[in-house]
């Protein structure tokens, strides 16, 4: 006598908030796969064993998914900076800002592709420019608290945060553009030296 095959049952309807997470993993791995352009809605629900109509519950538009990757990886980001700095001593401020070089560099180049596709290949409509910076709004956060300690002297910690970031970035940018195998260490020291002599230290 044959045993019958036991039946599948499918899982309970998951959170919103996992299925949305799902959507956004998928995703992510088939633009970085394939490209935006080449990545198609259906190509996404069908990565995510989702009905289609799931989708659209959560978001608008392939366009909106797109922001909605943007915004975790900013806020990654963000969360490594914050990680990092608060290992250091309450008054440790100098390695604070050596933790918060070593913590940007590697969250830019730990997510690269990630970073590629929803900074270089997808455009936000520029015709609501926003301001948004989360990383330089920390760095600027860490300079005001670091001046009101006078562990350094910073006379405009907003504006001097964000050419930092830029800083940090271009460095990172002009690394990647060599093609050739980065040397972290290297370029911690480097960026480590500029941060520490815009906010005076020694």
């Amino acid at each position: 006598m044959k045993t019958a095959s036991p039946v599948k049952v499918r899982p309970r309807t998951k959170p919103p908030e996992i299925r949305r997470a799902e959507l956004m993993d998928a995703a992510e791995r088939l633009f970085i796969d394939n490209g935006i352009a080449a990545t198609s809605v259906d190509a996404i629900v069908a990565a995510a064993d989702v009905a289609k109509g799931t989708f659209y519950i959560h978001f608008q538009s392939k366009e909106q998914l797109l922001v909605a990757l943007r915004q975790r990886f900013v806020e990654h980001f963000r969360g490594d900076l914050e990680k990092a700095v608060d290992c250091r001593g309450p008054d440790d401020w100098k390695g604070k800002l050596r933790a918060w070089v070593e913590a940007g560099i590697a969250a830019y180049l730990d997510r690269l592709s990630v970073h590629d596709v929803v900074f270089h290949e997808f455009r936000v409509d520029n015709r609501r420019p926003t301001h948004e910076n989360l990383a330089a709004d920390h760095l600027a956060d860490l300079l005001g608290r670091g001046a009101q300690a006078r562990a350094w002297s910073v006379e405009d910690t907003r504006l001097t945060a964000i050419m930092l970031f830029h800083a940090l970035h271009a460095a990172v940018d002009d690394a990647i553009a060599a093609r050739q195998d980065i040397d972290r260490k290297r370029l911690a020291r480097h960026l480590r030296k500029f941060f520490s002599r815009a906010v005076g230290l020694a």
